[in-house]
């Protein structure tokens, strides 16, 4: 195969900005053949603005067609998993938008979905692309910073105002997202946390419903979290704070990072100050600490960059930026705190079976005051800012 057919199954904000930037011939190796969508204005605008390319209003038609190899998802949470289970069915490659789904339950099948199909399977979590991150991820996952005792990320600059959550009767709705700050703007921090930090093994959170705005799901979170090794972490969420803050601090043994104001700080001691506690020698004026900054040169790639590693993965099989079946770590960490606070804050054990969280989602989605109705605004094919760190 020398260039990749594909087609996007969704074309509001983030499918129209994705059909834009392949079509513009920005990702090497893709050429957008076709769109779906059920919006019949959506489907006019595309018309007119990508020339040749084939157009469906169901994506049955489109994944019966022929004229794909690769399919993008930009649907709604819940219509991941079912859209995803009929691609690979069809023996395409995925490229799903996060979250991998609203429930472990359907990730879990796309994911074994996936396996059996033997397709590529990629998530769009283009925060993986930013340069601070990655340096976090080598310095814990390279052990430069010991063991892990405690992470500390204060994520509030996700502001929201009344009017966004006004603009579309599914926003911040139980049917229509699964959820709210913890499902549709931290999902990408989450990913980061796990990412670096590696899984907890159990939750407990505190998830406000409604407490800066008019919806019915939460806008303010706090999650606790508990690590194998007995390391703690804290991950603090609002789309009711602004000015926000976005500060993230790792401690291990062996020193500490700080990321904040796009930079990166690193402390590192010589020590390894659990045998500095125990060795009555050494006292910490007897430690001497190295001090560092890291500002990265280049800027992160973002949806290209994640576009385009789907593409190379397809084309010369070079590693994913993002394995579509990780998305369910972070996934996991949002259900159990979801269930934490439906059950009486409790702490919640993971990994998660899932049927306890399905339960309780089922009730929530069918009282929902979901519609489908929208402001009517058309996208412009431009990647909005909104999910990139506004230090």
């Amino acid at each position: 195969m020398e260039e990749i057919r594909t087609g996007i199954v969704g074309i509001g904000n983030m499918g129209f900005a994705h059909a834009a930037c392949i079509y513009a011939g920005r990702v090497k190796g893709m050429r957008l053949a076709a769109l779906c969508d059920t919006d019949g204005k959506k489907l006019c605008r595309a018309r007119a603005e990508f020339d040749g390319v084939e157009l469906f209003d169901e994506y049955e038609k489109l994944f019966a067609s022929g004229l794909i190899d690769a399919v993008i998802i930009a649907v709604p949470h819940r219509l991941h998993g079912e859209i995803a289970a009929a691609a690979f069915a069809a023996g395409l490659h995925v490229m799903t938008e996060k979250p991998e789904d609203i429930s472990i339950s359907a990730a879990r099948k796309m994911n074994e979905a996936a396996r059996k199909s033997g397709k590529v399977f990629g998530i769009m979590f283009n925060q993986r692309t930013n340069p601070l991150y990655r340096k976090a991820r080598e310095l814990v996952q390279g052990g430069r910073l010991g063991e892990l005792k405690r992470s500390v990320w204060i994520i509030t600059n996700w502001y929201r105002t009344q009017g966004y959550y006004d603009s579309g009767g599914w926003r911040a709705t139980w049917a229509g997202e699964g959820g709210g700050v913890l499902i549709n703007q931290a999902p990408h921090n989450l990913d980061l946390w796990q990412w670096i930090c590696g899984m907890p093994s159990a939750v407990t959170a505190f998830c406000d419903t409604a407490k800066y705005h008019n919806i019915e799901v939460e806008d303010d979170a706090t999650v606790f979290a508990r690590y194998p090794n007995g390391a703690t972490g804290t991950f603090i969420t609002s789309t009711g704070e602004y000015p926000g803050t976005n500060r993230f601090e790792i401690s291990g043994t062996r020193g500490k990072l700080v990321i904040e104001n796009g930079m990166l700080k690193l402390w590192e001691n010589d020590a390894d100050e659990r045998e500095m506690c125990y060795n009555t020698k050494i006292s910490p004026d007897d430690v001497s600490v190295k001090y560092s900054e890291y500002i990265p040169e280049t800027a992160e790639t973002a949806h290209m960059g994640v576009l385009q590693s789907f593409a190379d993965c397809i084309l010369i099989g070079s590693p994913l930026i993002a394995e579509g079946s990780e998305g369910i770590n972070s996934l996991e960490i949002s259900n159990a705190a979801y269930l934490s606070e439906w059950t009486g804050n409790k702490e919640i054990k993971l990994p998660l079976r899932g049927e306890e969280f399905d339960g309780y989602l089922r009730r929530k989605t069918e009282s929902s005051a979901f519609t489908e109705e929208t402001d009517g605004g058309l996208a412009d094919g431009e990647y909005k800012k909104r999910w990139q760190v506004q230090w």
